[in-house]
């Protein structure tokens, strides 16, 4: 194994128990062990991207976890929704319209719409119905993509982080009906 596949999967099993972590409501973003292992994950998977961009990997995962670093750092301000979402929104507005100046196929909608779900779903508040939605959706699109590029440490991570997601996601729709 060698040293690109190893940041890569531990990015991953971070990334991963983030989401599996219990929803605890916390009086500040930065008081929550889900989104500092969030942070962490992200942190480490922008270093894989990087490292997979260098050694002639696709261009759009450096963009993911960039955008995933701009929307941890607004998570973690606790900036509101009304502010981060517009901002989140309009990044993921550039990037599709960027993507499509690399065009590569219609793969890369995929992957940008799954991007920018997985953004607003950072910067969203915990618990809420909205963030579980966006971090699902934007994860089966981005595993989509991954799949389609054969990147595999990508593939499962979001696969898991849609399934997370959707558990969560399920649990946030069944309480709100009682």
């Amino acid at each position: 194994m060698d040293l690109p596949f190893l940041t890569g999967l531990l990015g991953s099993l971070v990334l991963i128990t983030g989401a599996a972590w219990p929803e605890t409501k916390v009086k500040h973003p930065t008081k929550s062990i889900k989104n500092w292992l969030f942070a962490i994950g992200g942190l480490i998977m922008l270093v894989y991207s990087i490292l997979g961009y260098q050694a002639g990997g696709p261009v759009f995962f450096v963009i993911l976890e960039s955008l995933v670093a701009v929307a941890t750092v607004l998570m973690m301000l606790n900036t509101p929704d009304r502010v981060d979402t517009p901002i989140i929104g309009l990044c993921g507005l550039g990037l599709i319209v960027w993507s499509l100046t690399l065009f590569e196929g219609y793969n890369t909608v995929f992957f940008i719409l799954g991007l920018t779900g997985v953004g607003l779903g950072y910067a969203l508040e915990m618990g809420s119905i909205q963030r579980d939605s966006a971090l699902t959706a934007g994860s089966l699109l981005i595993a989509l993509f991954s799949y389609i590029e054969a990147s595999w440490i990508f593939f499962w991570l979001n696969l898991f982080f849609a399934i997370f997601s959707g558990y969560y996601l399920y649990k946030g729709l069944t309480k709100k009906r009682r």
